[in-house]
């Protein structure tokens, strides 16, 4: 059986030059929050078990609609967190899998590490190798390890 995992990239926020908080706390522009609710319809025939997001503001705000739509609670693990280890990320990845579906919002950097340790792996890339915010990579895995990941724009 194959189970999917929505890798998503926070969407817009504010700009780190401008923000005078501390990172963490940096929450979604009103653009950002537009792309959060599209995600509803976007995926609105995909069954999540479970939403796990980094601890950042704006990456929980990230997956906050799609939580409210389907009554889940959105969990944060700091495997997600700006500047994690690519191989404890790919550890709950594959833990996650095993439960079923789900949704996970992270950042541009360990969004491009997992790219980067699947390309490793020889898994399937289909789309281009993009990042931007508010996009998706659907991560497909199968007995254990990934097969193939597919690029899915910003709403």
């Amino acid at each position: 059986m194959t189970t999917p995992l929505y890798l998503i990239r926070h969407a817009k926020a504010g700009h780190r030059e401008q923000w005078g908080e501390p990172d963490h706390l940096r929450p979604l522009t009103k653009s950002g929050r537009r792309q959060a609710d599209a995600l509803v319809p976007l995926f609105s025939k995909q069954r999540f078990y479970r939403l796990l997001s980094s601890p950042y503001v704006r990456c929980v705000q990230t997956l906050e609609p799609l939580a409210q739509s389907r009554g889940l609670h959105v969990e944060t693990a700091d495997e997600l967190a700006e500047g994690s280890s690519v191989g404890e990320t790919v550890k709950l990845m594959l833990a996650v899998s095993a439960e079923g579906p789900a949704a996970l919002s992270t950042h541009g950097d360990v969004m491009e590490n997992v790219l980067d340790s699947l390309q490793s792996r020889g898994v399937e890339i289909a789309g281009p190798l993009e990042l931007r915010k508010g996009s998706t990579w659907i991560i497909d895995v199968s007995n254990g390890g990934f097969e193939r990941a597919r690029y899915v724009p910003p709403p």
